[in-house]
């Protein structure tokens, strides 16, 4: 069951990459801000959705969450062990590998996230292996990982197979399998459907759904697939260049957008009605460079209401209903006129 105690409180998160200078001369290192003030709460056992598009720091901001990627500022605090929380960014190396126990990921590609050499019991043992759970090669350890793989829809006769044995589908399954065996309380779920055919998403979603109510899981759910991402998850973040400039719960984002990035995204969701098709917004240009972000509000360049103060003034990340929030001068214009309004600049073009 949901609760309204948070597990994971990020506050102010950056991390920025360092690039090689252009020129003896250049004074200062350009940095790439793959994420840029990110502050964000994941209550104990629900499903926060991140969508948005490629290259706008979904999975860096993911990582960066797991101290995978160690961030450049900001405080992310996790509240499994205790009430007064542990601050993740201030551990060493070494509290870090016992937190692993609680804080695991689910990669995006199941091809290249398996080691070919290793049979699926000895992925899915490794980790238990190495925590001290049971001892390698024990019946122990056979029990608790086909009691695992039963978990996660694996068969027992897959045990001493290979990962190229298997399907995508399959493969995924292992992957999922390996993060649990260690009964985390928090997992990252990176991309995880993406790279699979749809029928199979749906029994991999369906997994994860089963095993979140079972084991009690809280789940960071990324991916691009807004459909995905409305049916899994609980609450939903909207991000652009490397900031949350929507957030709120899967209804409220859905059913009243309020950032025009989120109103275009949504209005590109696949659908077989003809007039649904025909009110699909289409954005001008690319995203802008992470490494030169524009000034004012960073979606300005792209987006269909763009005024002069959208250039010059970041919007304010500002909670427009109950634990609806959104970073944009205009959130408090009604979708519908947002829509008529890129409906109108369409028809101009």
């Amino acid at each position: 069951m949901q609760t309204t105690q948070n597990l994971l409180s990020i506050t102010r998160l950056k991390k920025y990459f360092p690039l090689p200078k252009a020129s003896l001369f250049q004074r200062e290192r350009p940095q790439l801000r793959a994420v840029e003030e990110i502050t964000l709460d994941i209550k104990k056992g629900e499903t926060f959705g991140l969508v948005g598009e490629s290259g706008c720091g979904k999975s860096t901001l993911g990582r960066t969450l797991l101290q995978l990627y160690r961030p450049t500022e900001g405080s992310v605090r996790y509240f499994g062990r205790s009430d007064a929380g542990i601050e993740l960014t201030e551990q060493s190396p070494r509290t870090l590998r016992e937190l692993r126990k609680d804080l695991q990921i689910i990669f995006q590609d199941p091809y290249s996230s398996l080691n070919p050499r290793m049979t699926v019991g000895q992925i899915i043992e490794e980790g238990a292996t190495t925590h001290g759970y049971f001892k390698r090669g024990s019946n122990e350890m056979r029990e608790y990982v086909l009691g695992i793989m039963r978990e996660c829809g694996l068969q027992e006769y897959m045990l001493h197979r290979y990962p190229h044995q298997f399907s995508g589908g399959q493969r995924q399954r292992i992957c999922i399998a390996r993060a649990l065996a260690l009964r985390p309380k928090f997992v990252v779920c990176d991309e995880c459907v993406s790279a699979l055919d749809v029928s199979i998403q749906s029994q991999i979603l369906n997994l994860l759904s089963d095993l979140k109510e079972k084991e009690g899981l809280t789940y960071l759910f990324i991916s691009h697939d807004l459909s995905v991402v409305r049916y899994i998850s609980d609450r939903i973040g909207v991000m652009y260049l490397g900031r949350i400039v929507e957030q709120g719960s899967a209804k409220q984002v859905f059913s009243e957008p309020r950032h025009p990035y989120t109103v275009a995204l949504i209005s590109a969701i696949p659908s077989v009605d003809s007039e649904r098709a025909d009110e699909k917004i289409l954005l001008s240009g690319n995203m802008p460079s992470p490494v030169s972000p524009p000034k004012g509000c960073p979606f300005h360049t792209r987006c269909f209401m763009a005024q002069e103060i959208c250039k010059q003034e970041f919007p304010p990340f500002a909670e427009v209903e109950s634990g609806h929030f959104c970073a944009c001068h205009f959130a408090e214009m009604p979708t519908e006129e947002k829509r008529d309004l890129a409906r109108a600049r369409e028809n101009t073009r």
